[in-house]
């Protein structure tokens, strides 16, 4: 029997985002977590790119892994022609989108998930550890030292999110989950990048698991993209926001904490708005190399 038109259909992006958080939720690894928590239904959910840590970590992330020859020019070169053709030209073949997704952390295809997690240690001491925003850093064990649980979700690659909670003595990470068999990536995402509406349903997911009570949580971001994961809270906390989040929050009577001076957070403004229009890691490692290259 042929396949039917359902059957050839691609996944429609609320299903990319359900697989996303899905498969986000059920990596999410508890490194340091309470054996008993104090406090099991009430939990914190932190963005990590300029709410945990200056700048983006799959930046750092990218060009710790380029100076290690652990991919080359020409790789991430051709990942980001693919994004840029994709956002010029607006086309709409749904076999160039999913591969223009899939560009994002193409990359890593061929390596080994040991190799990345043990490079991403490495790149983590080298230029991230000096990065974390202290005040966001305190904010993280208020609610360790009230006995709840705090788990970072971000679009970075699961593994360096998971080393960042673990440095920091977070209870666990939820990230992009890049398909691997046996151990060796293919170079494909397991659903989508975890960004915007994938982030609320990794939260929904992994509340379901531990028996959370959203209405009892918080969350916290610098970006009005992450409206979803803040807006599915009783506690959402605008961190080094954006204007259009920092405008949200002030309208919803939201807390609002900036741990910027005023020339850094310009700076940042500046930064935010340079890559907003285009997919994470493709342009954070195409910055990266750019970088390398002056």
């Amino acid at each position: 029997m042929p396949p039917t038109d359902k059957a050839r259909r691609p996944p429609n992006l609320r299903q990319r985002s359900t697989l996303a958080g899905e498969a986000a939720a059920a990596a999410a690894e508890v490194e340091t977590a309470l054996d008993h928590p104090v406090d099991p239904t009430a939990a914190a959910f932190f963005d990590v790119d300029n709410t945990v840590m200056q700048g983006a970590s799959i930046f750092h992330l990218a060009r710790g892994l380029h100076r290690r020859d652990f991919f080359t020019t020409r790789d991430i070169l051709a990942a980001a022609w693919k994004q840029a053709y994709f956002r010029v030209v607006g086309v709409e073949d749904p076999d160039h989108i999913a591969e223009t997704r899939n560009s994002a952390l193409s990359f890593i295809a061929g390596h080994t998930v040991d190799e990345l997690e043990e490079l991403g240690e490495e790149i983590f001491d080298e230029t991230m550890a000096h990065r974390i925003w202290p005040g966001t850093r305190a904010l993280a064990q208020l609610h360790l030292d009230e006995g709840q649980r705090v788990w970072l979700v971000t679009a970075a690659p699961i593994e360096i999110a998971r080393i960042i909670a673990r440095r920091l003595g977070l209870t666990g990470a939820m990230g992009t989950v890049s398909e691997h068999v046996d151990g060796v990536y293919t170079g494909r995402l397991v659903g989508d990048l975890l960004h915007g509406p994938a982030k609320a349903e990794a939260i929904r997911a992994l509340a379901a698991r531990e028996g959370l009570d959203l209405s009892r949580c918080s969350a916290y971001s610098d970006s009005f993209n992450d409206l979803p994961m803040l807006s599915l809270v009783g506690d959402p906390v605008a961190i080094n926001p954006d204007a259009r989040l920092r405008a949200h929050a002030r309208a919803q009577g939201w807390r609002v904490r900036d741990y910027r001076t005023g020339r850094k957070a310009a700076r940042a403004g500046l930064a935010v708005g340079a890559v907003a229009g285009a997919v994470t890691g493709t342009v954070a490692a195409g910055v990266a190399l750019r970088g390398r290259r002056h």
